[in-house]
C-alpha cells in the first residue's frame, strides 16, 4: 500500500474518536437518535481541530444503510464510499477555489435531483467564508428552504467574515482547539502504531508546538519520525532543528545570576555557533523564563512547564525573585518585537544577556516604596512597621508590597512630606512622643477653656477662638506625656507648618509651669515664634492651667549626642540601601 501521512492515516471514522469536541459529538449524536436532523450546519474553530472529519462522519451516520445511526457501521457501500471520498451523493466543495456567483448557480441546479443511491445528498463545503458576497446572497433562499433530502455543511476557520443572514439559517457548532495532554497521548498512540519508541520530553514538545491543533501535531510527528531512526528523543530533535535544551538553558542563567558576564557572552557565541538561530533563542529564553515564573507562582504542572519542574536550576529559582523573573521575561519579550527593527540583531542579544547579569540588584517600585517606609520609621524613631511586627517576609523577597490597610496618611507639611498619624488610633499616636515613655491613662474632670483667645492670634484661616473652644471644652485634660501627639493633631488642619515643625522639634522639657521646646534651626523657631501667643493659649486649655512656652534652638553637642544615639538607625539604612555615610 502507498504511504499515507498520519493525520490522513488516523483521520477519526466515527463521533467517539473525536478528541476534544465532546460536545459537537455528543450535540450532533443526541440529534441523530432523536431524529431532529437539521438542513444546514455550521462547524467553525481553529485549524485542524476536526471541522471537516465531523461533517463526514455526519454524513456518514445520516446515509449508513443502518441508519440515520448515531455510530455508522463503515461496512455498508454508502459509509465506504464517504470514507474513500467516492460517494456521488455526499459532494465537497472547495470554498477558496469557487467562490463566484456561477458556483452556487450550478448547486441551485443540481439540489433538484434527488440522490442517487443514498438517503441524503450532502454538501460539504469548506472554508465558506472565501465565497464572495453576491454568492452568499445567492445561496440564501436554497439553505433556507431546500429539498428535504438535501442538508448543507459549512466549515469555516474565520466565522466573523460569514454573514449573519447565513449565521441565522445554521446550527452552529464552535471547535476548539485539543489540550496539550491529548494531543500528547495521540502521539504517543500514532507511535507505537508504526513501532516507534519516543520519551515523553519529545511528544511533550511536539504537542506544545501543534497549539492545539492535531493535525499540526501529527505533521510536526512525521516530520520529527523521518531523522529519528526509530527513537524520538529531545536530544535528537534539539540538535537537528537547532533548539537551545534545559540543561543548556540552566548553565546560562545560572551564569548570569552570578553576575558573569563575560562567561555568559561566551556560552552566547557557542549556542549561536552550533546552529541556533537568534529568533529561536529568544523565543527558548522566553519559554524557560515563563517556565520559572510558574515555578515561582507554585504552579508544577507537567503539561504547563513542558518538563519536570525539578529540572530546572534551584540556583536560578532562589536567586531570582518574582520582579526580577518579571523583569527578564519582559526583556526578552521586548528584544523579540524589536529585533525586527535592528540594524544588528546579535547586538540586541549581547545586550540583552548582559543585562541579565545585573538582574540580580533590580529592585521594583514595591520594594522601594516599602523600602523607604521602613526608612522613614527608622529615622523619626518610630516602632517597626505592622508588617514586621506580624513576622512578614523582608520586604526585598518577591517582591511585596505594604498592604492598604498599613500604609500611613501622608500630609504636606510645609512643603516636606510628614506622615500624620491617624487620629482614632491611639496607639499610632503615641509612638511620635520621644519625650518620655507611654502611661496608663486616668480619668480626669472636664474643664472650661482657661482663658479667651487675644486680639493677635486673629489672622488664621479658622478663627482661634472657635478651635481653642473646641480643644478644650467637652473634653478631659490631656496628661503632658501626650500633649504634643495631641497639640499635633490639633494644628495637622488649619496651621500644617507649625504641626510638622512641633513634630519634628525634640523631647519636650517641662517645668511647673514653663514648657521648653527646642527646635533643629532658625526657620522652625521663626515659624513658633510667630504664633508663640496661640499656642500658649492652646496649651493652656488642654492642660487645663496657665502655661508659658520656651522656644530655643538646638546647639552643637545635643546634635552630636543624638548622631550618635541615631548610630544603629543609620547602619541598618546602610545595609538596607547598600550605600555609606559621606557627610
Amino acid at each position: 500500500m502507498a504511504y499515507e501521512v498520519t493525520a490522513t492515516r488516523r483521520r477519526p471514522q466515527d463521533f467517539d474518536s473525536l478528541v476534544g469536541q465532546e460536545f459537537v459529538a455528543a450535540t450532533l449524536k443526541n440529534a441523530i437518535q432523536s431524529g431532529k436532523i437539521a438542513h444546514a450546519y455550521l462547524f467553525s474553530g481553529p485549524r485542524g481541530c476536526g471541522k471537516t472529519s465531523s461533517a463526514r462522519i455526519l454524513a456518514k451516520a445520516l446515509n449508513c444503510q443502518r441508519g440515520p445511526a448515531a455510530q455508522p457501521c463503515g461496512q455498508c457501500p454508502a459509509c465506504q464510499e464517504i470514507t474513500r471520498g467516492a460517494s456521488l451523493d455526499v459532494i465537497e466543495i472547495d470554498g477558496a477555489s469557487n467562490t463566484s456567483v456561477n458556483d452556487i448557480r450550478q448547486i441551485k441546479d443540481e439540489v433538484l435531483f434527488p440522490p442517487n443511491s443514498c438517503r441524503y445528498k450532502i454538501y460539504i463545503i469548506d472554508e465558506v467564508h472565501m465565497l464572495s458576497t453576491s454568492a452568499f446572497n445567492a445561496l440564501l433562499k436554497t439553505i433556507e428552504e431546500p429539498p428535504p433530502y438535501v442538508i448543507f455543511i459549512f466549515a469555516t476557520t474565520e466565522l466573523h467574515k460569514v454573514p449573519a443572514t447565513i449565521k441565522s439559517r445554521c446550527q452552529q457548532f464552535h471547535f476548539r482547539l485539543v489540550a496539550v495532554e491529548q494531543l500528547k497521548e495521540l502521539l504517543a498512540q500514532a507511535a507505537v502504531e508504526i513501532g516507534l519508541q519516543a520519551e515523553d520530553e519529545a511528544l511533550y514538545w511536539i504537542a506544545r508546538e501543534a497549539t492545539g491543533s492535531v493535525r499540526d501535531a501529527y505533521t510536526l510527528f512525521d516530520q520529527v519520525a523521518s531523522f529519528s531512526g526509530g527513537h524520538i528523543t529531545f536530544e535528537k530533535i534539539r540538535d537537528t532543528l537547532g533548539l537551545v535544551g534545559l540543561d543548556t538553558m540552566n548553565q546560562l542563567f545560572e551564569t548570569c545570576v552570578a553576575s558573569n558576564a563575560s562567561l555568559a557572552l561566551e556560552e552566547l557565541e557557542t549556542m549561536l555557533q552550533g546552529g541556533v538561530s537568534i529568533e529561536q533563542f529568544i523565543t527558548d529564553c522566553s519559554n524557560y523564563l515563563r517556565s520559572l515564573l510558574l515555578i515561582k507562582s507554585g504552579i508544577t504542572k507537567e503539561s504547563l512547564l513542558g518538563q519536570s519542574a525539578e529540572r530546572y536550576s534551584q540556583q536560578v529559582l532562589s536567586a531570582w525573585g518574582i520582579p526580577q523573573v518579571e523583569r527578564a521575561l519582559s526583556l526578552f519579550l521586548t528584544l523579540y518585537r524589536d529585533i525586527r527593527y535592528s540594524t544588528s540583531p546579535r547586538y540586541e542579544v549581547d545586550l540583552a544577556v548582559s543585562r541579565l547579569c545585573g538582574l540580580s540588584s533590580f529592585v521594583s517600585s514595591a520594594e522601594v516604596f516599602q523600602a523607604v517606609e521602613q526608612a522613614r520609621q527608622l529615622l523619626g524613631g518610630a516602632s517597626p512597621s505592622p508588617s514586621v511586627q506580624q513576622g512578614r517576609p523582608n520586604p526585598f523577597v518577591n517582591g511585596g508590597a505594604v498592604p492598604p490597610e498599613h500604609r500611613q496618611p501622608i500630609r504636606d507639611f510645609g512643603g516636606s512630606m510628614v506622615s500624620i498619624p491617624k487620629p482614632a488610633a491611639s496607639s499610632d499616636r503615641s509612638r511620635w512622643a520621644r519625650s518620655a515613655p507611654a502611661v496608663e491613662e486616668k480619668e480626669t474632670p472636664q474643664v472650661a477653656p482657661a482663658s479667651k483667645p487675644t486680639a493677635a492670634s486673629q489672622d488664621v484661616s479658622l478663627p482661634k477662638a472657635s478651635l481653642i473652644k473646641e480643644a478644650g471644652s467637652a473634653r478631659a485634660l490631656v496628661p503632658r506625656e501626650k500633649l504634643r501627639d495631641k497639640l499635633v493633631e490639633e494644628l495637622s488642619i488649619s496651621r500644617t507648618s507649625t504641626a510638622s515643625v512641633l513634630l519634628r522639634s525634640d523631647p519636650w522639657e517641662f517645668a511647673d509651669d514653663t514648657i521648653s521646646i527646642t527646635v533643629v534651626n532658625s526657620f522652625s523657631l521663626n515659624q513658633l515664634q510667630k504664633d508663640k501667643a496661640f499656642l500658649a493659649e492652646l496649651v493652656s486649655s488642654l492642660l487645663g492651667q496657665t502655661t508659658q512656652l520656651e522656644f530655643k534652638i538646638r546647639s552643637v553637642v545635643q546634635d552630636n549626642q543624638q548622631k550618635e544615639e541615631k548610630t544603629e538607625q543609620v547602619d541598618i539604612l546602610c545595609k538596607v540601601f547598600k550605600g555609606t555615610v559621606v557627610e
